[in-house]
């Protein structure tokens, strides 16, 4: 399984972006979005699960960004609204495959800096 994620970028606090990853392989279960700011630990944001589509969220992102995912492109997008200065990170997405417990495998990930 190989990961590339896209569209990070600089904005300003309130305005939208929208990341896209990019997912090639088998036996998906679930793709997910994590976050790294400076000096701080990864964290999770989001997850999809892949034949379903349910989802699942931070808190601190609720009602401000969505996960989708599309099957035959294979792809998961994080739409990302209001966004806010401790937004600022850089975007992992995951992978999670059948027989396997939790996150397989991990892309670069894309930098996302929101200013004031």
């Amino acid at each position: 399984v190989q990961l590339q994620a896209y569209g990070g970028g600089l904005v300003q606090a309130g305005d939208l972006l929208r990341l896209s990853c990019a997912v090639s392989g088998r036996s998906l279960r679930a793709m997910g979005w994590f976050r790294q700011a400076p000096g701080k630990l990864r964290e999770f944001v989001a997850r999809v699960g892949w034949s379903v589509g349910n989802t699942d969220y931070a808190d601190s992102v609720k009602g401000r960004f969505t996960i989708s995912r599309d099957e035959f492109k294979k792809t998961v997008d994080l739409q990302m609204n209001s966004l806010k200065p401790e937004d600022t990170a850089v975007y992992i997405c995951a992978a999670e495959v059948l027989g396997r417990p939790g996150y397989s495998y991990w892309g670069r990930g894309t930098l996302v800096t929101v200013s004031s």
